[in-house]
């Protein structure tokens, strides 16, 4: 899929990961919706990026038609939608309040699932089109301290793959792309820092490069970095390896009292 002149909508695109896959897109020439909350910061990388700046919150159903409407607005369509924008949460499942696991899968699932809603029938009938989400080995393998995000993620791996199927012969590509830890403020900002020796955590624009090969290159998936494929098929193939493994290496989080 040649990207030039094309209209990409990239969310959570004010910093991190997503502000990498905007540049990445400007420099193929594509037109490039930025998505963020933070006013100031969405409108500096929109201006970096010769782009459109909207701001909206994912959390609500409200920001995300809002999001639709400035989106089709903008530049009469959206050729791609990149998915994402996203927030975790990290400690013991039993401290994690409701309204915690509501705000994280309305961002990290509902969004991606609506968004894929809205702005799929107008690519269809176009017969031209990308979905790419921006999902995590969490979703694959599942991590101790993050059960809602790696169930989350789980989700939105099944809906990518289900949606795949039924693009076939749409001239609509989806795809997933599967990053392990990158070093972004993600892990700050979801309560705890990133503790673990291994994986180490990979730039984000190792990550943007792998959305451009999801989407120009009708990729499946693709993991960031390559060899955490093996976690993945350890799980398939010997679970009781993977498990064993998993308890060893994982970050120490235990279950508490609320």
């Amino acid at each position: 899929m040649r990207l030039d002149s094309t209209v990409a909508l990239v969310t959570g695109a004010s910093d991190g990961i997503g502000q990498c896959v905007a540049a990445r897109f400007a420099s193929r020439g594509a037109r490039v919706l930025v998505h963020g909350r933070d006013a100031d910061r969405t409108r500096a990388v929109a201006d970096e990026v010769g782009g459109a700046a909207l701001i909206a919150d994912l959390g609500s159903p409200a920001g995300r038609t809002a999001l639709v409407s400035h989106a089709t607005e903008a530049f009469g369509r959206v050729d791609v939608l990149v998915n994402n924008a996203g927030i975790g949460w990290s400690g013991p499942f039993t401290q994690m309040s409701a309204d915690g696991i509501r705000a994280l899968i309305e961002v990290d699932l509902l969004a991606p699932i609506e968004l894929s809603r809205a702005l799929l029938p107008a690519m269809v009938e176009r017969r031209f089109g990308a979905v790419c989400f921006v999902s995590s080995v969490a979703g694959r393998a599942g991590v101790a301290g993050e059960a809602v995000y790696s169930a989350a993620k789980a989700a939105l791996d099944a809906f990518a793959d289900s949606l795949r199927a039924e693009a076939t012969g749409s001239g609509v590509r989806v795809g997933v792309v599967v990053p392990g830890a990158v070093s972004t403020g993600f892990f700050e900002k979801r309560g705890r820092p990133y503790g673990r020796e291994r994986p180490k955590p990979v730039p984000p624009g190792a990550v943007a490069d792998a959305v451009i090969r999801v989407v120009a290159d009708d990729k499946a998936e693709v993991w960031v970095p390559r060899w955490l494929q093996i976690a993945s098929s350890l799980r398939t193939l010997a679970p009781p390896a993977y498990r064993t493994l998993a308890t060893r290496f994982g970050e120490p989080i235990r279950l508490a009292s609320p």
